[in-house]
C-alpha cells in the first residue's frame, strides 16, 4: 500500500495491491451481510461479533434495550452498508496491478466507518477487549484474522492522518 495522502483539492489518495484491494472487496461486502444481519434480534444473542457492530443501548435493562433495538437497529444497519458499499464503490475498478483510489470527505468518513466495524466484528471474534489485548490466537485461521485486524488498523491510522484538519 502506498499511504493515503491529502490532495490540493482536498481529497486524499492512496495505491493499493491488487491483492489488497481484494481483501478490502472482500471485507467490505462482508460488513454489508453483516450490517444486515446485526439487525436481526435473534442474531444479536447468538453471535457476540454482531452484537459489537449494534450495541445494547442499555445493557442492564434487556426490555429497553430490546426496545430501543427494534426502533433504532434498521437506520443503523442501513447506514453501515451505505458505507460499506462506498467503500466498495471506490475500490471497483478494473485492474491488472495496483489499485488507486480517491476518496472526497464523504466518501473517507465511510472507509473509516467500515473499517472500524470490520475491527469490531474481529475483535470481537478474536476475543479482543480493549487495546493492548493480543486476542485469542491459537490456529492458522485465528492468527491470519489477527493479522487483517492490524493491517487495518494501519490503513485506518493512515486514513485518519491524511483527513484530519492540518494547523
Amino acid at each position: 500500500m502506498i499511504p493515503f495522502r491529502r490532495r490540493r483539492d482536498g481529497t486524499v489518495a492512496a495505491t493499493f495491491s491488487r491483492d489488497e484491494a481484494r481483501l478490502l472487496l472482500s471485507l467490505a461486502e462482508e460488513a454489508v451481510e453483516l450490517a444486515r444481519a446485526a439487525a436481526a434480534p435473534e442474531n444479536h444473542v447468538t453471535d457476540p461479533a454482531l452484537g459489537r457492530l449494534l450495541p445494547d443501548a442499555y445493557p442492564d435493562d434487556p426490555e429497553a434495550s430490546a426496545e430501543f433495538r427494534r426502533f433504532t437497529a434498521a437506520g443503523l444497519a442501513d447506514r453501515k452498508e451505505l458505507n460499506a458499499r462506498a467503500l466498495i464503490d471506490s475500490l471497483s475498478q478494473p485492474s491488472t496491478g495496483s489499485v488507486k483510489v480517491v476518496l472526497d470527505q464523504a466518501q473517507a468518513t465511510a472507509w473509516l466507518r467500515t473499517i472500524t466495524d470490520l475491527r469490531l466484528v474481529l475483535a470481537a471474534r478474536l476475543g479482543i477487549r480493549e487495546d493492548g489485548d493480543e486476542g485469542d490466537v491459537h490456529d492458522d485461521e485465528s492468527a491470519m484474522q489477527r493479522a487483517v485486524y492490524d493491517w487495518l488498523a494501519g490503513v485506518q491510522e493512515l486514513l485518519v492522518l491524511a483527513v484530519r484538519p492540518r494547523r
